[in-house]
């Protein structure tokens, strides 16, 4: 079977629909499917089916998908052998990345890789739902993800390497002047009839605020919802509501209106995983990116150690 049409079948049953593997192949879909269907005469049985307007993959094809991941894995991992050889970790790597994590990962990752040469990143910035980071990996190499699983657990995939980069506490963030201000501590009871200002539904600060109202016995009243950061610190800051901020990136333009406070009695932080596809992540210039972005959050966590000690539970 030629290498190529089993690529062409392993993205079917990644993405879908011949449409976005036409897309993302850059052929017509009429290609795709020309393609699909020597690859299904070489196989001798039924790849797809016919599934409303669309199609999906048999037993067969799903088996044989898999086989297609083997397959690429083997080959990488061969081509990474070759590059070790000649201590050559060169090309490009594409990544995508949640917005904080870019803004606290990406500027001293970039300046780690300068030292390599030969070797080009090109970053996007993206911040999909929790259970969206996985499919990000089909159009990157390798994919920034944070969730409030402490393991890889959101992503049940197979097809999948996830590489564990760092933990991030993550604080309750009051405007000045607030009631709970003088507390060096939070509470979940403290936090009763506050405004939140929370995120959208789906994203991992989500889980926080629901564990803050199961141990409160309450609900917490979450007024506005933002995925950007910059506007939860903008209505903090102006004193409409209190949220729970990333404590390494937590501030911005408004570091000096805004106080963060650790919280005991609920476990508060995210954990940021660099997912790729395992093809993908057997090449030498990806693992150097990965090791990078390893070094980095190691030294951000030690840079924030004097003023994030452990969290009293």
């Amino acid at each position: 079977m030629d290498v190529r049409r089993l690529e062409l079948l392993r993205e079917l049953s990644e993405r879908g629909s011949i449409t976005e593997v036409a897309r993302a192949t850059h052929r017509t879909p009429s290609a795709v499917s020309q393609q699909l269907r020597v690859l299904e005469r070489e196989a001798g049985l039924p790849l797809t089916e016919k599934a409303g307007r669309g199609i999906v993959l048999t037993d067969a094809g799903r088996a044989l998908a898999r086989s297609a991941t083997d397959v690429a894995v083997a080959i990488e991992h061969a081509n990474a052998l070759w590059d070790e050889f000649r201590n050559d970790p060169t090309g490009e790597v594409s990544l995508a990345t949640f917005p904080t994590g870019g803004q606290m990962l990406l500027p001293g990752v970039v300046r780690r890789l300068d030292e390599v040469g030969g070797l080009t990143l090109h970053c996007s910035d993206r911040d999909p739902e929790s259970d969206d980071f996985p499919a990000l990996t089909a159009d990157f190499d390798i994919v920034l993800a944070h969730t409030a699983s402490s393991a890889a657990t959101n992503w049940p995939s197979t097809e999948l390497a996830a590489v564990k980069l760092m933990t991030e506490p993550l604080d309750i963030a009051l405007p000045p002047g607030h009631p709970l201000a003088e507390k060096e501590l939070l509470d979940p009871e403290d936090l009763i009839g506050e405004r939140w200002i929370g995120v959208p539904w789906g994203y991992p600060f989500e889980r926080t605020i629901l564990d803050i109202s199961s141990a409160a016995g309450t609900p917490m009243n979450v007024v506005q919802r933002f995925g950007d950061t910059r506007v939860t610190e903008a209505f903090v800051a102006a004193g409409l509501g209190v949220a729970i901020l990333p404590c390494y990136t937590a501030g911005g333009a408004y570091r000096s209106e805004i106080l963060l406070k650790n919280l005991r009695g609920v476990v508060a932080e995210r954990h940021i995983f660099a997912l790729m596809r395992p093809d993908r992540a057997e090449r030498l210039a990806v693992r150097t990116v990965v090791d990078a972005l390893r070094a980095e959050a190691d030294a951000v966590v030690a840079a924030n150690l004097h003023r994030n000690p452990p969290r009293a539970l």
